[in-house]
């Protein structure tokens, strides 16, 4: 039948399923997440009234400086991501569109999924408690961690920062920060291997933007983590717990070797 169409008149009726699948999908839902740059914590100080680090067993610092934990904030796993929203986030620097799943654990409902995020935070504690203590061959210590509306395992590293820092800071009497406003993300095991997360892009800028000006980066994602990085904001790619304390007194002491991206 279209063979006997003008030229222009089978355009027009092929093009109809095309716009209607497209208007389609201008309103379905579709299966990604929107993030943006989240809240920050220093894990030396206070959350919401609560000391973040409270150490027994062991003598404590008083400390100066911040170790700032990032995160990501992300649309809902119940939330409607639409086409435009989809496209906005797409070309924005603040936002970025990420697949739904790689956001929350697939079909789960919200009750579960708040349930795994709340279980993977203990689990991170736990992890950075171990890394961290037996970084500094201590027993008999007890360590309890308090970060609240936060989920995930992406601040093991800077839990695992503040406990040396509150209990053995550089080792010679100094605190780690050196006085600065140091940032960060990763995961840690109890062997101290720091791990990639997600969200790096968006995690620099809301370092930057609460007044981080050193940021801590999983080694392996230096190149997502410099896709946006702000002006002001130097990246410290890390591998284990130990190098990234030896770079932070390096940094503080103005000598020896602070790796870059």
């Amino acid at each position: 039948m279209l063979s006997r169409l003008t030229r222009p008149k089978a355009v027009a009726v092929c093009a109809l399923p095309v716009v209607a699948l497209l208007a389609t999908a201008a309103f379905a839902p579709l299966p990604f997440s929107v993030a943006q740059p989240g809240m920050t914590a220093n894990v030396l100080g206070e959350n919401k009234g609560e000391p973040v680090i409270t150490i027994s067993g062991a003598p404590t610092r008083d400390t100066s400086g911040q170790l700032r934990m990032t995160t990501i904030e992300a649309t809902g796993p119940d939330a409607d991501v639409g086409l435009g929203d989809v496209l906005d986030g797409w070309f924005r620097t603040d936002q970025a569109v990420m697949p739904r799943d790689s956001v929350y654990p697939s079909g789960d409902n919200v009750k579960e999924i708040e349930q795994h995020n709340a279980a993977q935070m203990k689990e991170s504690q736990d992890t950075a408690t171990e890394a961290a203590l037996s970084y500094l061959h201590k027993k008999g210590v007890k360590v309890s961690l308090e970060l609240a509306d936060v989920g995930g395992p992406s601040a093991g590293l800077l839990f695992s920062l503040g406990i040396v820092d509150k209990l053995d800071g550089d080792g010679s009497g100094g605190d780690l920060t050196g006085g600065r406003v140091i940032a960060g993300t990763g995961t840690i095991d109890a062997d101290g291997k720091v791990g990639a997360v997600g969200g790096v892009a968006l995690k620099t800028q809301a370092a930057r933007r609460d007044g981080a000006t050193v940021f801590l980066v999983p080694k392996a994602e230096c190149a997502d983590a410099q896709s946006e990085l702000p002006k002001g904001l130097r990246l410290v790619p890390v591998t284990t717990l130990a190098k990234t304390v030896d770079a932070l007194i390096a940094l503080r002491k103005g000598s020896g070797s602070v790796p870059s991206c």
